[in-house]
C-alpha cells in the first residue's frame, strides 16, 4: 500500500515508467516460458508423417480398431445372367400365401379323414355312403389347390431384362411354390386382340399377367408390348 502511494504521489512519468518495465518484464518472461515449452516439445517423438494413411497394412483395421471393408452384395441381387429388374409384382407376398393356406388345408383334410370315419357314425355306413363321403370331401381337398394354381400360375412376381439380347425372364409360382423361370424374347411376346381375365400378353405360347402401374419405367411395359414400334394409319392394300 505505501508503494501505491508513493507512485501516486510521483506522477505519471513514474507510473509510465513502472508500466513499462511491468510489461518489459511480462514479455521476457513468457518468452522464455515460451522457449522451455518449445524445447519440451521438441524432446516428443515425432508425429505421424502427413499423407499416410490411417489403414493397418498388416490387419486393415482403422485407427479404432474397426475393420473397414466394402459392404457385401445383397443376397437377393439376381443372377447376372437374367438381366435388370424392371418389374416386381405387388400380389407375390398374397398369392404365395394363399396357396400355402390352401395346401396346409388340403394336407389336413386328408389326414383327418381316416380318423373320422373311424370314430364318426360313418363307420357303421354302408360301404357306398363311405365312398360318396370320401369322394365329396377329396373333390374339394384337390379342387382348391388346383383352381388356385390355374388362376395364379400366369402371375408374374419378377420380370428381368436384357436390352444386349432384348431377352425377358419371367419367374413365377409354380405348383408347389417353387419359382419357375420363362425365358423368351420380345418377338415372341404377342399382345391377345380380346382381353382376358389372368392375361396381359402371351409370351411363346404362355399366358402371363403383369400390372402396367408397377414397372419402374413407363417405357419397359411399352417395350414389352411392342408399343415402341412404328406402325402405319393407312389400312392394308388388298391383293
Amino acid at each position: 500500500m505505501f508503494c501505491v502511494n508513493v507512485v501516486r504521489r510521483l506522477g505519471p512519468g513514474v507510473r509510465s515508467t513502472w508500466s513499462g518495465s511491468s510489461s518489459t518484464w511480462s514479455r521476457s518472461t513468457w518468452s522464455r516460458s515460451t522457449g522451455s515449452s518449445s524445447t519440451w516439445s521438441g524432446s516428443r517423438a515425432p508425429l505421424q508423417a502427413p499423407g499416410r494413411s490411417l489403414l493397418n497394412r498388416t490387419t486393415g483395421q482403422g485407427p479404432s480398431g474397426c475393420r473397414l471393408s466394402s459392404a457385401p452384395p445383397p443376397e437377393d441381387a439376381p443372377p447376372p445372367e437374367d438381366g435388370t429388374l424392371i418389374y416386381t409384382g405387388s400380389l407375390a407376398a398374397a398369392v404365395r400365401g394363399v396357396k400355402a393356406f390352401s395346401y396346409s388345408t388340403s394336407g389336413a383334410s386328408l389326414v383327418f379323414m381316416p380318423y373320422t370315419l373311424l370314430t364318426s357314425s360313418l363307420a357303421f355306413q354302408s360301404l357306398a355312403v363311405k365312398a360318396a363321403f370320401c369322394g365329396v370331401i377329396g373333390f374339394f381337398t384337390f379342387l382348391t389347390p388346383t383352381l388356385l394354381h390355374f388362376i395364379t400360375k400366369g402371375y408374374v412376381v419378377r420380370l428381368y431384362h436384357r436390352a444386349d439380347t432384348d431377352t425377358y425372364t419371367a419367374v413365377t409360382y409354380g405348383l408347389l411354390l417353387t419359382e419357375k423361370r420363362s425365358v423368351f424374347l420380345q418377338r415372341q411376346v404377342s399382345v391377345p386382340s380380346v382381353s382376358h381375365m389372368f392375361t396381359s400378353f402371351h409370351a411363346d405360347g404362355r399366358g402371363l399377367l403383369v400390372n402396367p402401374e408397377l414397372f419402374a419405367l413407363p417405357q419397359d411395359y411399352n417395350h414389352l408390348m411392342g408399343y415402341d414400334r412404328p406402325f402405319s394409319f393407312s389400312p392394308p392394300e388388298d391383293s
